[in-house]
């Protein structure tokens, strides 16, 4: 099961992450995701965990326990596919607005 982990500390490690999950069972892969311009963590991150039973179980007991210093949320992943559907709004050419260069005529 792919769990996703939101309002980590931004010091939080993969390596950390590993530990406090690894208590519930195996762990496939820990991703912590970083701005690609500054190299900072963006606060959220995902583990992937080959056991849905001891998945479930981590995400039962961690979602909203504190990990170095910061409430975690902690769910199960939705994929790609899904939260694009679940979104509203959104932007898009051709929206309006000034300065396109089709305003000229």
């Amino acid at each position: 099961m792919n769990i996703f982990v939101a309002k980590l500390n931004f010091d939080t490690q993969e390596s950390d992450l590993r530990n406090v999950f690894s208590e519930f069972g195996d762990i496939d892969s820990v991703k912590i995701i970083m701005d690609k311009f500054t190299g900072r963590s963006k606060g959220f991150g995902f583990i992937e965990m080959p056991n849905d039973e001891e998945a479930q179980e981590a995400i039962n007991t961690l979602n909203n326990t504190d990990v170095d210093g910061r409430t975690i949320v902690v769910k199960k992943a939705e994929p790609r596919e899904n939260r694009n559907n679940n979104r509203g709004g959104g932007g898009g050419y051709n929206r309006g607005g000034g300065g396109g260069y089709n305003n000229r005529y």
